[in-house]
């Protein structure tokens, strides 16, 4: 039987608690679009009223209409009114100067739909952002303890899917943090040049000169907003900028994903969640659903970029169609990135290690991996080493059991040169300096 449609104006509310993006999606729903719409027609008429354009009163008067169309008009009905025109702005815009108590003129003064949508786009970008970096910052102060902690755990490192060379899981943990440092700092910077928006029908600020300079600045101020050089209508480096560092820190998201689920595999068990989800057949399965659905919103972002840089060639002064591909291509954007950040999160601050896992598989080989060592040592006795040395590799014989090595190097000296701990190279020391990095840049959430 199928029930009404809610109005709560949410998008995606089945699988965005899948994806980690629940609590993020209340502040990119379409209510949340709304309301950002009308607090940036509101300090527009704030702006006005600094500049002699607008009265107190005017001021009240669209401020107490704006709260009563958030309050009561579904985004979805605004929706169909849009559609006649193009965007959304048009037909709230009506709306708002009905309802006001003011003079039409303290409407929307100077300002054309993009200003008021790229505008909204940004505060929306800027409110959503805040809370990725949170979570990617609690996700690196996660990965930091875990590098600390097992600083010094050998571990195998693994090239193209085959043991290569020891390592330490601390170094490991080590790779996620710094990549994870980045992506934050890529974010700040993208989130601090989020520009407001204003420059009118064709972007010469006709409509408010000679204020029109200092009007805008005035408008990013009431906002919260960086002041914009020029306007940015047609010239999407904000836009961007920000697509791109959701694109570089979801990267980084995803790389620890994946080699958490890769290592959380029964045959690996080197690691696993705290609360690992089951199966609905195999009671058995304990699954990192954290870590995988990390990857799952992580791998829809790169696409979304794509987009997003695709339509920066806005022609003259307004794009016809590339601007209106960026609404909810940003939005989606930002709220996959904020739901990939939030798992990795969940996952990273639970994470199980299990060191006799990793001793387990850094000795599969025999002391394979740490052949080069023996091939190094055999040469100062044969020019066949490496030869004897991979003849041996190949047919699984234990190299501190291989007469032809053993002969010359005696079988302890053999068994010191494949000791993984005795060639972890600077492994602490990269450890030291990733954790130390960490806690020098690391800054309120």
């Amino acid at each position: 039987m199928s029930e009404p449609a809610r109005s709560d104006h949410t998008r995606g509310s089945l699988f965005d608690p899948v994806f980690g993006a629940g609590d993020l999606a209340p502040m990119l729903s379409d209510h949340a679009w709304l309301t950002a719409l009308l607090d940036v027609e509101v300090a527009i008429t704030r702006a006005a009223e600094r500049h002699g354009r607008a009265t107190a009163a005017d001021v009240a008067a669209v401020a107490a209409a704006a709260a009563s169309i958030a309050r009561d008009l579904d985004p979805a009905e605004l929706g169909t009114l849009s559609a006649a025109g193009g965007n959304p702005v048009i037909p709230l815009v009506k709306i708002l100067r009905e309802r006001a108590d003011a003079p039409a003129a303290a409407v929307h003064v100077g300002a054309t739909s993009q200003d008021v949508l790229d505008t909204a786009l940004m505060l929306l970008a800027r409110k959503a952002g805040r809370r990725i970096v949170a979570d990617l910052r609690a996700a690196a102060d996660a990965a930091a303890r875990l590098a600390s902690t097992y600083r010094d755990t050998p571990m195998v490192a693994r090239t193209l899917g085959q043991q290569a060379l020891p390592t330490t899981f601390g170094a490991l943990a080590a790779t996620w943090l710094v990549a994870l440092d980045d992506g934050v700092a890529a974010i700040e910077r993208a989130l601090d040049m989020l520009p407001v928006q204003y420059g009118g029908a064709a972007g010469t600020l006709a409509a408010v000169y000679p204020e029109g300079l200092a009007f805008a600045d005035t408008l990013a101020d009431l906002l919260g907003l960086a002041r914009p050089i020029v306007p940015w209508h047609t010239v999407r480096t904000p836009v961007t900028t920000l697509a791109s560092a959701l694109g570089v820190a979801t990267g980084s998201v995803s790389k620890a994903a994946t080699d958490i689920v890769l290592m959380a595999a029964t045959e690996f068990g080197e690691v696993g969640e705290d609360a690992p989800g089951g199966s609905s057949a195999m009671p058995h399965k304990r699954n990192p659903v954290a870590a995988i659905t990390a990857r799952a919103a992580a791998r829809r972002v790169p696409g979304l970029v794509a987009t997003v840089l695709a339509a920066a060639d806005h022609e003259f002064a307004r794009a016809a169609g590339a601007w209106h591909a960026e609404w909810e291509t940003l939005t989606d954007l930002i709220r996959l990135s904020g739901g990939a950040a939030h798992q990795l999160s969940v996952s990273l601050g639970g994470l199980h290690v299990h060191p006799d896992a990793l001793a387990r598989n850094l000795g599969l080989t025999g002391g394979a991996i740490l052949a080069e060592k023996v091939t190094a040592a055999l040469a100062e006795h044969t020019d066949n080493a490496r030869d004897i040395v991979t003849a041996a590799a190949l047919a699984g014989t234990p190299l501190d059991r291989d007469p032809a090595i053993t002969g010359p190097l005696g079988a302890d000296r053999v068994r010191e040169l494949l000791d993984p701990t005795h060639y972890l190279g600077h492994a602490g020391d990269l450890v030291d300096r990733a954790v130390a990095r960490h806690h020098t840049t690391e800054g309120p959430a």
